[in-house]
């Protein structure tokens, strides 16, 4: 159920990374802590740890209260 609604979640943003030439893919979840791979242009660009923890963290916080931090892999 979890691994559902980060899915759902991350759809949302992946719409965002697309249209940036990036990516985003779930690796895994352990102890509430989300594991994922930034791709494509998303992988290389400067910008990614801020992408990761203003965007894809802050979203994935806000609508699952149970999720404490994303990571990158």
């Amino acid at each position: 159920m979890l691994k559902e609604n980060v899915e759902k979640v991350l759809e949302k943003i992946r719409t965002g990374l697309k249209s940036e030439g990036g990516d985003i893919e779930l690796v895994d979840i352990k102890d509430s802590v989300v594991y994922v791979r930034l791709k494509g242009a998303c992988g290389t660009c400067p910008m990614s740890t801020l992408t990761l923890k203003n965007w894809v963290e802050a979203h994935l916080k806000r609508e699952i209260p149970e999720i404490s931090a994303v990571q990158s892999v």
